[in-house]
Parts: C-alpha cells; sequence; structure tokens
C-alpha cells in the first residue's frame, strides 16, 4: 500500500505525538522526515525507534559550514542509519564534494550503507521578493539549477527543490537524480509558510522523486485518510 515517493514530515518536538502519528498511518506510510525541531528535542532516539518500525528516514538536518566540519558531521550521523542526509548546496562546491568523498570512505571503512546525500537548493518559502533582498544575480530558477548541477558534480545524489524548479533540474540533470520537493499542498490545502508550491500528482509529473508533506497530513482530523487520499492522488503518476 505505501509508496516510497511519499515522505511525512514527522514536525513535531515529542516522542509521543511521532509515536502516535506513526502508528496511526501504519502501514500506508514508509518513509518519514525528521527535522531539525524533532532532533533538537528528542535527539538520535527518535531515528532508532523509527528503525525498530522498519521505516526509512530522511534525517533533513541541513549541514552549512566548512568542508571538514560538515564531513565529520555527516559521518557522525550515518551511524543512525538514516537513509537520507543533507547539506546547503550553499556550503560550495569543495563543501559538497568534500562531505560526499568523505561520508562514501566512512561507509567503506566500517562496512555500512552509504545513506543517499542530497543538497538544498532555494528554501522554498523564499518568494521573490526575498529573493530580491538577498541581492542574488540570477534568478530563483536559474540558482537553482546552478546549485543542482554543481551538487551533481560533487558527487551528490540529488537535491531538495520546491516543486516548480523540479522540471528543470529533472532535465538538466537526468533521470537517475533524486528531487526532493517540500511545499507540496493537496488541493484546499492551506499554504502556510510556503511560496513556491504544487500539488502531489503535478510535482511528480514535473520531475520530482520524492514529495515531502507535512501539516496537511499531520494536522488533518483523520492523517491516516489524508496520506490515503494522497497516495491515489499519485499512484497514476
Amino acid at each position: 500500500m505505501a509508496d516510497n515517493r511519499l515522505i511525512v514530515a514527522l514536525d513535531f518536538h515529542t516522542m509521543d505525538d511521532v509515536k502516535k502519528l506513526v502508528n496511526e498511518l501504519g502501514d500506508s506510510v514508509n518513509y518519514y522526515k525528521v527535522g531539525m525541531e524533532l532532533f533538537y528535542s528528542v535527539g538520535a532516539n527518535v531515528v532508532e525507534w523509527l528503525k525498530t518500525q522498519n521505516k526509512n528516514i530522511f534525517l533533513d538536518l541541513k549541514l552549512h559550514d566548512i568542508p571538514n566540519t560538515v564531513a565529520g558531521g555527516l559521518c557522525s550521523l550515518m551511524n543512525l542509519g538514516a537513509n537520507i542526509l543533507n547539506v546547503h548546496a550553499g556550503g560550495g562546491y569543495t563543501m559538497m564534494k568534500t562531505a560526499a568523498d568523505r561520508l562514501k570512505e566512512f561507509a567503506e571503512a566500517n562496512n555500512k550503507p552509504n545513506p543517499k546525500l542530497i543538497a538544498i537548493t532555494v528554501l522554498t518559502s523564499i518568494n521573490q521578493d526575498d529573493w530580491n533582498k538577498l541581492g542574488y544575480r540570477l534568478s530563483i530558477k536559474e540558482q537553482v539549477i546552478n546549485l543542482a548541477q554543481l551538487a551533481q558534480k560533487a558527487g551528490l545524489d540529488g537535491v531538495v527543490a520546491s516543486p516548480q524548479e523540479a522540471q528543470s533540474i529533472r532535465e538538466a540533470c537526468g533521470k537517475d537524480f533524486l528531487i526532493v520537493t517540500p511545499g507540496v499542498r493537496p488541493v484546499g490545502s492551506a499554504i502556510n509558510d510556503q511560496s513556491r508550491i504544487s500539488t502531489p500528482a503535478q510535482a511528480l509529473k514535473n520531475g520530482a522523486s520524492h514529495l515531502v508533506v507535512g501539516r496537511p497530513i499531520i494536522a488533518a482530523d483523520n492523517p491516516r485518510a489524508a496520506a490515503l487520499s494522497i497516495l491515489e492522488e499519485i499512484k497514476s503518476v
């Protein structure tokens, strides 16, 4: 029943809330995102518990620092067993390449599976006005494509980007490149703090490989029904 293209964001800060939702969603969802709010609150316990439930995990901590620090941090996080880790592409080519190389070396040396490593391009909450104030020369879309190609060149497996840029990234980076898209909102859902959004089906049609969905599921009166509705929408895509 589950479709690994759907990643549910565990935007909580307690294990009780996590367990309640995961148990309610049951076999309808296999993939979960653990972000800063949850990880900084309960730590590695949440990843370890999700693994006991045979769930896949996207550990969304968005590392961004000097190359050696990021690489070391990722190697420490690898020990938790998450399936996807990420960094900010804004850290630059050298940071991303160092991270990817060290992660691969660490996995081989310790006989561990190497998690997928992806890069944040431009946060989906950033709108054109925010972007203009940052003073970038390229448009949002042009910068997203630039960062995606840079991440691929550095040896990363994919990027996080809005659904609106997914098609251009797919064209630029090929069919095997992961494109994880937040900012996914079923028809009728509140936009909240996202700016560059799309429906689930449209995001996949645009080239996304994975959809990250939070509030439309976790804040629903019936989260399982909400998840099943999204799964029904995307099953033919």
